[in-house]
Parts: structure tokens; C-alpha cells; sequence
């Protein structure tokens, strides 16, 4: 199974009036995010399912993939808000739909999540080596389920610009 790990374009900044759940894609961050699901479908590039954070900037990336013609489901999952543990999302999402080994899962989250589970899906461990930059996108081949963390291998680290 190939799993992308993708990052949310670029967000409203924090402040005391914008919850962060709330927070949305700034006017650039859509146009950007946009540039690149489009230079991703001129690659070839298409998803069988896109799971995606349920915060604001997270799930209208997702959107704006999907809408790219990336793929056509999307699905919401609390393991990939901020405070997700990469163990329960396994284990209570990923372990139970027993997927294909050809399948393209998509994921889009958030930092430094999706870069410490990267390390850990790669390594077993965190290294804080891996940095995933805004609509920035990993690409993971995943073993067998019930293989041990660790035991994955990267295909593909780009950041964002040299996608525009």
C-alpha cells in the first residue's frame, strides 16, 4: 500500500479571535494548493481515498484535491487532528479496512504529526530528521499490516515548490 502523507496549505495565522480548529486557507495558500493537486494529476497521480483532519485548513485541502480530480471520496478521521497518536489511528483505521497492496491511501494533517509518523512508519522511531512544509507531500510504501513500525520505505519527498 502506498500511504501520502500531506501536509494543509497555507493557514490564517493563530490569534486570540480564530479558534484553531477554524483557522482556514488563506487566499495563496488555496491558489497554491490548487497549483499543485494539478501538477499531481498531470503526473499521473490519483488516490483511492483521501482521509483527512476534520480541522478548517485541513479539510479544504482535501477538498481542493479531490476537486483536482485526485480522487472522488473523501473521509474525516479525529487520529489526524493536532493531538493524534499515530498508534490508535493504525490500529482503530488503518489495521480493520484491510486494504489492497495496490491501494493510494492520502492522508492530510498536520506538524509535526505527519513527519514524526513518517519517521516511525520509516524508522520506529522519531528523529526529528524529516520536515513536511505547507501542501507539502511523503510518500510511504507500507509493508504487509501487522508488520512492525519501522519496517516502510519512502518514495517520495518534494516540497511544494518544486511542484508549482
Amino acid at each position: 500500500m502506498e500511504l501520502y502523507l500531506i501536509r494543509h496549505g497555507i493557514a490564517q495565522e493563530r490569534t486570540a479571535n480564530i479558534k484553531d480548529e477554524e483557522r482556514v486557507l488563506t487566499k495563496e495558500g488555496r491558489q497554491k494548493t490548487e497549483k499543485i493537486s494539478q501538477r499531481l494529476v498531470n503526473l499521473g497521480l490519483h488516490f483511492d481515498l483521501i482521509v483527512t483532519s476534520s480541522l478548517a485548513r485541513a479539510r479544504q485541502t482535501a477538498e481542493i484535491l479531490s476537486a483536482a480530480g485526485l480522487s472522488s471520496q473523501i473521509e474525516e478521521s479525529h487520529h489526524l487532528t493536532p493531538d493524534g497518536n499515530i498508534d490508535n489511528w493504525v490500529k482503530q483505521w488503518l489495521e480493520p479496512r484491510n486494504y489492497a497492496p495496490n491501494t493510494r491511501l492520502a492522508v492530510v494533517g498536520h506538524e509535526p504529526n505527519l513527519s514524526q509518523w513518517a519517521e516511525i512508519l520509516l524508522w520506529g522511531e522519531v528523529k526529528a530528521g524529516l520536515v513536511l512544509k505547507k501542501a507539502g507531500m511523503i510518500g510511504i510504501k507500507l509493508p504487509e499490516i501487522g508488520s512492525p513500525l519501522g519496517c516502510s520505505q519512502m518514495f517520495w519527498l518534494t516540497q511544494p515548490k518544486y511542484l508549482l
